[in-house]
This record gives C-alpha cells, sequence and structure tokens, in this order.
C-alpha cells in the first residue's frame, strides 16, 4: 500500500507541474542507456517499503536542500505533503535540531541524511548516527535510508549539473529552501 499511495504521490505531482516540464527528460533521452537504469533505480526506491515515506521524505528534502537542487526540493516538498510531512517540519528543516516539530527518530534521521551529504560523508559522526538509528530501526531499514540518500545526492548534483529547473510542483505550498 506504501508504494501504491506514493505511485499516486508522483503522479499527482507530475501532474500538477506548471512549467520546464522536458528538462531532465530532453537530457537522459540523450543517453537512453542511462535514463533507463535511473528509471530502474528510481522505481526500486519506490517500491521499497521498509522505511516509512514519511522519514525518506525528510531525508531527501534535507539532502536536497544541502545540495541546493530547486527541482528536487520542489518535487520533494511536493511528495512530503503527501507523506504526512507538515510545513513546520518543512520550514524547520535548517534548524531541525532545535525544532520540537520533529520526533527524536525523524532528527535522526535528517541528521543521518546531512552526514551523508557533507563533503566529505566518512568519520564519526556517520557511525553514530547509524548506531543511534539501530536502536529504532532493522539493518534493511537503515540500508534503504542510506540508498535513499545516496541517490538524492546523485540525483541532485546531477540536476543541478544538467541545469534541471523547478517545475511548480509544489507551488502554493511550503517549499523547502536551499540551506547555506
Amino acid at each position: 500500500m506504501r508504494a501504491l499511495n506514493r505511485i499516486r504521490g508522483f503522479g499527482r505531482a507530475f501532474r500538477s507541474s506548471q512549467r520546464h516540464r522536458g528538462d531532465l527528460v530532453g537530457w537522459l533521452r540523450r543517453r537512453p542507456q542511462i535514463g533507463a537504469a535511473t528509471g530502474l533505480y528510481e522505481t526500486a526506491l519506490l517500491l521499497s517499503n521498509a522505511l516509512e515515506p514519511k522519514l525518506k521524505e525528510l531525508a531527501e528534502l534535507k539532502a536536497a536542500g544541502l545540495i541546493s537542487c530547486e527541482f528536487c526540493l520542489d518535487i520533494g516538498s511536493a511528495l512530503a505533503h503527501d507523506s504526512g510531512v507538515s510545513e513546520r517540519q518543512i520550514r524547520d528543516l535548517p534548524r531541525y535540531r532545535d525544532s520540537s516539530a520533529y520526533s527524536e527518530l525523524e532528527k535522526l534521521v535528517i541528521g543521518y541524511a546531512e552526514a551523508m551529504t557533507l563533503t566529505p560523508a566518512v568519520g564519526g559522526d556517520l557511525a553514530n548516527l547509524r548506531e543511534a538509528l539501530s536502536r529504532h530501526l532493522s539493518r534493511r531499514q537503515i540500508a534503504e535510508l542510506a540508498m535513499t540518500i545516496a541517490w538524492e545526492n546523485q540525483r541532485g548534483r546531477l540536476n543541478q549539473a544538467l541545469g534541471v529547473r523547478p517545475m511548480g510542483m509544489s507551488d502554493g505550498q511550503a517549499c523547502a529552501l536551499p540551506e547555506t
């Protein structure tokens, strides 16, 4: 059911897009093998259901904000609304540590996304966060979370490099902002 809800959310987001619809597809169609591989990975993550979608969306939004990918923030904010992320949570992402809008687990997930996105992504921070997450999540869920964050890093950096612009999917809603 989670996968079906996420697929519906993607459909709603893309139907609501108002501009720049062809940016990413315009680039990926030039390399069909890469486009197909991207579609397969996106589908695999979409169908992975070990982790609550709200946690994935928070992690993706944090990574997108740190990368400053406006397209990712646009679609991510629309999908986050569908997954139950509140407007306050979206606004408080840059200061999540001090916000009462998040549970302990949500703060750990956002911190893990931050630690994976910062360069270099090594050291005790990741190990400590992974250990703290293991008190709340299974190894399977942590693996899914790490793959989701890593993919958002790839996705955001690719979109930035190719100049993929926001499509207006979150227009009229709270939208996460790039972080400095």
